[in-house]
């Protein structure tokens, strides 16, 4: 059929006619029918880049995207949005592994309050493509390269990462420099491909590689050949020169992005920075409901207590509901009478907690000021302006 008069006459008359779009969607209708998805979608697309409101064209495309083969039509309607369990490689279960902490998060993304922007870069990087196979071979759609966290302490990043995890139902490695550093020449650099050798053994895994700014410094900073090494070994490992990274999803999280070798960036390694901000508002009543969700309380009105935390942290919000509860209860001891966590105690302890994000949104104004090479750092100054502190 794909070598039919028919076809073959259309695509002749709209080589003489390239602007005709009835003529290109017929055309990429009997393509359909054919089963020439992809030659399909590429006219299709030509339609939707001149009139993205053309429903014909909308119609076609969305029939085009459809999962192609029966068998993974079935696939896809049964297999929930993680990897199917048949898929899932046998755990690792040799000496070697024991000593690295590769673990199975129950968390989802679900649990992640707030980062809406996040969760849509995580989509389009990793889980789009991974509950869609079909559509990723369609598209030729990689997934090597990582994603790189960065943003205030305390906000969330590590759990981001487990939830990621969680939300593919792949294995979880985290690994720091502590996990890395070595006091014998060439250790280091046998424990770090050790460790990628761990998540390549537990695929599907995330790894997440936290603190990168201690592991990747600026090479061009090293006084240390060891240090400098080491960074070498870290960007061999990403381009899985040993060993084939395929099934590994490298998360990597910093406080600042600024101190990250250059080529750690590079295309194929961290070539993806997501912002990791403070929580909006939702996100920080959602946050507090969480600490208080097993504590006595009465007559709190969490309406107040969200604007007068503007900039705080996950971990900050979380150290306010903790203050509160111990002026509730130290209030008990000295009473004898045992009573509830009440807004007086928040207001005392708001009175007492400044947000930690200050020191941090302090450097990295200057950066987005006078070191935004390239716009790198764009959604820093986006939301720093949008704050009013440039």
């Amino acid at each position: 059929m794909t070598d039919s008069p028919l076809i073959a006459s259309l695509r002749a008359a709209l080589a003489a006619r390239p602007d005709d779009v009835v003529l290109r969607l017929h055309l990429a209708q009997l393509l359909l029918d054919a089963g020439c998805g992809p030659e399909a979608v590429a006219q299709i697309g030509q339609v939707l880049a001149g009139d993205p409101g053309n429903a014909a064209a909308v119609e076609l495309m969305q029939r085009a995207l459809d999962p192609l083969a029966p068998y993974e039509r079935e696939l896809t309607d049964v297999v929930p949005p993680r990897f199917a369990a048949d898929d899932r490689p046998a755990p690792v279960e040799g000496a070697a592994d024991r000593i690295y902490d590769v673990e199975t998060p129950a968390v989802r993304l679900a649990d992640v309050g707030g980062m809406t922007d996040v969760k849509k870069r995580l989509e389009l990087a990793f889980l789009g493509p991974l509950r869609n196979p079909e559509l990723r071979r369609l598209y030729g759609k990689s997934l090597r390269g990582g994603l790189l966290l960065y943003g205030p302490p305390g906000c969330g990043k590590t759990f981001l990462a487990r939830a990621v995890a969680g939300e593919l139902g792949a294995k979880f490695l985290s690994l720091s420099i502590v996990d890395v550093l070595d006091m014998w020449i060439g250790n280091s650099e046998r424990n770090l491909h050790e460790l990628f050798e761990a998540a390549r053994r537990s695929a599907p895994c995330v790894l997440f590689l936290d603190e990168i700014d201690a592991l990747g410094h600026k090479r061009a900073q090293l006084t240390s050949s060891a240090m400098r090494t080491l960074s070498n070994q870290l960007l061999a490992e990403l381009d899985g020169v040993d060993g084939n990274n395929d099934g590994v999803f490298v998360l990597a999280a910093t406080n600042t992005p600024w101190d990250v070798d250059a080529a750690l960036r590079r295309p194929g390694r961290l070539d993806r920075v997501a912002l990791v901000l403070p929580p909006d508002g939702p996100a920080r009543e959602s946050i507090l409901r969480y600490h208080l969700r097993d504590r006595p309380i009465a007559n709190i009105d969490l309406s107040r207590l969200i604007p007068d935390t503007t900039d705080f942290s996950g971990a900050d919000l979380a150290h306010l509901c903790e203050t509160a509860a111990e002026y509730a209860m130290a209030d008990a001891i000295e009473r004898g009478e045992v009573r509830m966590i009440e807004q007086r105690d928040f207001d005392r302890a708001l009175k007492e907690i400044r947000p930690s994000t200050g020191p941090w949104f302090a450097i990295a104004r200057n950066v987005a000021l006078f070191a935004n090479e390239g716009g790198t750092y764009d959604d820093l100054a986006t939301y720093l302006k949008s704050r009013k502190f440039l």
